[in-house]
């Protein structure tokens, strides 16, 4: 009785793959989140050196740690029905605390770093015991008591760094947040009862899908929020305007090739997938790196637009020029999972990129922005080109096409 009653939570075949109202609110929190990870890699533009290196890490830890609450939330309503109220509560709560940590990351090397650990824990260790208890005797519930029991593992780590001095918050936090990310890759094995991996669960795949583009749109619009607010926050000039329309035709490009067939197919994909959690997890993956590079390329539409002619600085050829390579490696490897293939187009624009890097070290910003547009631009025609006049192609995976039959029962 007991089993059937947790077994309420599940979601059905039946049920719809569209993300819910309520996800798309909870998503407004990292909205708020991305803007300030953006704001922190933005502050480093006059860094070089050491500084530079230590300041990405910081934040690139602080939106690692954002970004496992993101997806885990998003594989809990890939798994479990989000019409189900105490689905809804923990989706609620979950957004206050992303909001919390949102608030404190641009001090949470500093004062803050209390707040920060402190909600990011409530989500990881409280979270899954919540989902557990509802479950009830039901044989998922073994796996959020997994993941309590990693997390509270990684619980001392991140606490330490918290409340200790501020010089081993780094390496603490960063041994910390290695548990976490490395629990999820084993599937969170715990003695005599072995793991569960996550390629393994069984979830709405279009859920996940299109759970993933939305958050390449968010990332996207927070690009364009950068755009806007900047330049209507500076004295107006031609140079700088110019900087404005390159930086939105670079943002309608990374929308443009991201979309074209892979991105665009990508519910189809895990529908069609056998093991959709093993495809997700690839995707999830990839996902994690696009949003990382849209947000990378957003600080660099900042620095072009204060400075679109000024005197050129190879750090900022991180953002700039950096941004955008990265999101080609990303698209390259969707390509990939959802058709088996390696894209040419993308390979030729991301070798172009790299070919011409140490001669935009040379240029100034305005310069550099304007031929990453013209190679993205290069890239958009190459695909068009490509598929003028053919039909949408059919996803062939070569990830989780295997049937499902040796799942255990508790996946």
């Amino acid at each position: 009785m007991a089993a059937r009653r947790g077994a309420e939570l599940l979601r059905p075949p039946t049920s719809s793959g569209r993300a819910t109202f309520l996800e798309l609110f909870f998503d407004l929190a990292f909205v708020v989140a991305l803007t300030r990870v953006s704001q922190r890699f933005a502050d480093l533009s006059n860094d070089t050196g050491w500084a530079l290196v230590a300041g990405f890490g910081r934040t690139l830890l602080l939106f690692l740690a954002l970004w496992l609450i993101w997806s885990h939330t998003t594989w809990i309503t890939s798994r479990y029905e989000p019409e189900r109220s105490i689905i809804q509560a923990v989706v609620v709560g979950t957004m206050f605390a992303s909001l919390v940590m949102a608030v404190a990351l641009p001090r949470a090397f500093e004062e803050r770093a209390l707040p920060f650990v402190a909600a990011y824990l409530m989500v990881m260790v409280v979270r899954p015991l919540v989902i557990a208890a509802a479950l009830r005797g039901h044989p998922r519930r073994l796996v959020p008591f997994r993941l309590a029991a990693w997390a509270a593992a990684s619980t001392p780590l991140w606490l330490a760094g918290a409340l200790g001095p501020d010089r081993l918050r780094l390496p603490l936090w960063s041994a910390a947040l290695a548990v976490d990310y490395l629990a999820w890759g084993l599937g969170w094995p715990l003695p005599r009862l072995g793991a569960s991996a996550v390629a393994r669960w069984r979830i709405a795949g279009t859920h996940l899908a299109d759970r993933h583009q939305q958050m390449f749109l968010i990332a996207l619009g927070e690009s364009i929020l950068v755009i806007g607010t900047v330049f209507s926050g500076t004295d107006y000039s031609a140079e700088r305007a110019a900087a404005f329309g390159v930086a939105f035709a670079t943002s309608a490009l990374l929308w443009r090739i991201y979309f074209h067939r892979a991105g665009l197919l990508l519910n189809e994909a895990l529908g069609r997938a056998g093991m959709p959690g093993r495809l997700g997890t690839a995707s999830e993956r990839t996902h994690l790196l696009i949003v990382l590079s849209v947000l990378v390329t957003a600080v660099g539409y900042e620095l072009v637009i204060h400075h679109p002619f000024g005197p050129p600085r190879p750090s900022w050829l991180l953002f700039v020029v950096g941004g955008p390579v990265l999101f080609l490696v990303a698209r390259v490897r969707l390509e990939y999972e959802i058709f088996g293939r390696i894209s040419r187009s993308r390979m030729i624009g991301l070798v172009a990129l790299l070919l011409l890097t140490w001669a935009l070290a040379r240029w100034a910003p305005m310069v550099a922005l304007s031929v990453v547009a013209g190679v993205l631009a290069l890239v958009a025609l190459l695909d068009a080109l490509r598929s003028r006049g053919r039909p949408l192609e059919v996803p062939a995976s070569p990830i989780g096409r295997e049937a499902p039959a040796d799942r255990d029962s508790e996946a």
